[in-house]
């Protein structure tokens, strides 16, 4: 790694590396789905399921993610797979036919499942053997990382159309992230607050991951009520962040009547907010605590969305869209952190749920859109929002600093 003094800073990018090499890789292939489809003739109702086929692997991998991370630790698990998401782009860059694809796909969802919680897994206790606030912005790299992929596709694109030399470059990017990112990590000894003595240790790294840790290292063990209450809040923010990406566009076309130009604007405004948020919210964590600031962006997002409906028009759209990207950016940050001290079961059941909700989430949109028309359907993901801060007031946070 350059050289960083501070093991705080060290160890913030380093896991920075991670968060910013999943959302590269995943920005990355889905730049390419057009020539992916062309190559293999798909219909859409394939290249649906093919996308489907990420978060069924991702589901799916659920249990296996438990069992590693207790095995391997976050540190190990983070750096195998996201290896193993840097090769498998040089899997997905010449696919011979659509069952081939498929099991790539989902093999692609386990990868991501894995490096999701294990570099969460990292952002908690950097936090807790720090004491300083960082989950917010480590979300905000993986926007970065989307943003560079669409970058680089783009320039790849005006120099070849070869999808094998644009997957190779990107793979050698996320190998050098992943190299980057080995040195700097905790492993499992330095996820011990500094200042406990060795014979204290063990106490209080279980104090630390709540009071089910300890247990779940030898075995898996059912959820508690609080980690079902996170799991809840999860799956509602992930579905307003995911519904928002894929619908918003949608209805600025439809509902709105935005010109062509100005129908993109309504997703760039959700990002826009939600990248500007995480970046200050690490800040705002520390003046007005974790769940402040969940319960009240859950609430801004779910009353903002809906005062746009009942408004009409593309300038209330705007803003309702705004104040969504403002208000969830910081739900799955704070929501993580929440988990990790809990255990790294809860963490995994917490992360497998948020993945049900990105997946589940715009299909169940589409589905009351389709009966009652879009109107109702982002009417629902303002209900999602408002559930967010329901589900947050049963809920242990991290205070504020005093």
């Amino acid at each position: 790694m350059l050289r960083v003094h501070d093991p705080f800073r060290r160890g913030q990018l380093a896991t920075a590396a991670l968060f910013c090499s999943l959302g590269f890789q995943y920005a990355t292939w889905a730049s390419r789905l057009p020539a992916i489809t062309s190559h293999l003739g798909l219909s859409a109702a394939q290249v649906g399921l093919l996308l489907m086929a990420t978060g069924i692997g991702a589901v799916a991998a659920f249990p296996l993610v438990a069992i590693l991370m207790r095995r391997l630790g976050s540190r190990r698990l983070a750096l195998v797979t996201a290896v193993g998401l840097a090769l498998l782009l040089l899997a997905m860059s010449d696919l011979p036919d659509y069952p081939v694809a498929l099991l790539v796909m989902l093999c692609d969802g386990a990868l991501v499942a894995g490096l999701n919680v294990a570099m969460n897994a990292q952002g908690a206790a950097l936090e807790a053997v720090h004491g300083r606030n960082a989950m917010a912005r480590l979300h905000a790299t993986f926007s970065g990382g989307s943003l560079v992929a669409a970058l680089l596709a783009s320039g790849m694109n005006t120099l070849t159309s070869t999808v094998l030399v644009h997957f190779a470059v990107a793979a050698a990017l996320l190998l050098l992230l992943a190299g980057y990112a080995r040195d700097g990590l905790l492993t499992e000894e330095q996820q011990v607050p500094r200042k406990e003595t060795a014979a204290g240790a063990e106490t209080a790294a279980g104090a630390a991951e709540g009071p089910g840790a300890a247990k779940s290292r030898g075995r898996w063990t059912m959820p508690t009520r609080v980690t079902l209450w996170l799991g809840a809040a999860m799956v509602f923010g992930t579905v307003t962040e995911g519904a928002m990406n894929d619908w918003s566009a949608l209805y600025m076309k439809d509902v709105a009547k935005a010109s062509a130009e100005l129908a993109p604007m309504g997703i760039a405004v959700v990002s826009v907010m939600m990248v500007l948020a995480r970046v200050f919210a690490d800040g705002w964590r520390g003046r007005w605590g974790d769940g402040r600031i969940v319960r009240v962006g859950s609430a801004v997002a779910g009353a903002g969305l809906a005062l746009a409906l009942l408004s009409g028009g593309v300038v209330p759209a705007l803003i309702g869209f705004a104040c969504v990207g403002l208000g969830i950016a910081a739900v799955t940050p704070c929501v993580y952190v929440a988990a990790a001290k809990n255990g790294s079961d809860a963490l995994t059941v917490v992360a497998t749920m948020g993945t049900t909700g990105l997946l589940a989430g715009p299909p169940l949109i589409g589905f009351i859109a389709n009966g009652s028309g879009l109107v109702w359907g982002l009417a629902a993901v303002a209900g999602c929002a408002v559930l967010v801060s329901v589900c947050s007031t049963q809920i242990r946070w991290t205070p504020a600093e005093a």
